[in-house]
């Protein structure tokens, strides 16, 4: 049966998943870029931003199986962009511009109507009605295959506390962040499937309880 799945959803050892102060200079919260160095590491980091080399042991599998078996995205605004309160026009198109790696369908949970946009790949859906909606229409779109729910951390925690995720794939880095956005707090439904530890990341896989 196809899942929703969570990867690369870095944290911080004091349990943060972003920084604070989302903002362009800083689409990941202040200090939030730290928790994601290891990626860049690894040699499928270091493709998905047109370099090469880059390691292939743990942490390169674990970041690949990021990809593997993916239909269709799930993501929340803010992972979409910094834009808040109703759209002012349709310039924004995504942290990524016109070449975003999703190369499926993406659908954005939003409180404010848009337009669907297509680019190279990839065509983003404004989801206005919530977090169900969302969940069907990504499935549907992905024909069999699995869906990845991507940030942000409001947007994770709300499939979570629904108990709508299947499998979610932390790594944990060495770094304290000491404020920002917390996912886990008051889990419940969840429990530890996995855990290998690299020297740069605690890989932790938690998985849904029957």
């Amino acid at each position: 049966m196809p899942k929703l799945r969570v990867h690369n959803y870095c944290m911080s050892i004091d349990g943060f998943v972003a920084g604070p102060d989302q903002s362009l200079e800083n689409p990941m919260g202040v200090g939030g870029m730290k928790l994601h160095e290891w990626v860049f590491e690894t040699e499928g980091g270091r493709q998905m931003i047109g370099q090469t080399g880059g390691s292939t042991g743990v942490d390169n599998d674990f970041f690949r199986a990021g990809t593997e078996g993916i239909g269709a995205t799930i993501m929340g605004r803010n992972m979409f962009g910094p834009v808040r309160g109703p759209w002012p026009d349709d310039s924004w198109i995504g942290w990524w511009e016109d070449e975003p790696p999703f190369h499926h369908d993406v659908f954005v949970l939003t409180h404010h109507a848009r337009d669907d946009l297509a680019l190279t790949g990839t065509t983003f859906h404004f989801v206005t009605g919530g977090i169900k909606e969302a969940y069907d229409r990504a499935f549907a779109a992905a024909n069999g295959q699995d869906v990845r729910l991507g940030g942000g951390a409001e947007t994770v925690r709300a499939y979570l506390q629904a108990r709508l995720v299947d499998e979610l794939h932390i790594p944990v880095v060495p770094a304290l962040l000491g404020s920002g956005e917390r996912i886990l707090d008051g889990l419940e439904g969840y429990e530890v499937g996995e855990y290998i530890t690299t020297p740069d990341v605690l890989h932790v896989r938690i998985t849904r309880s029957s």
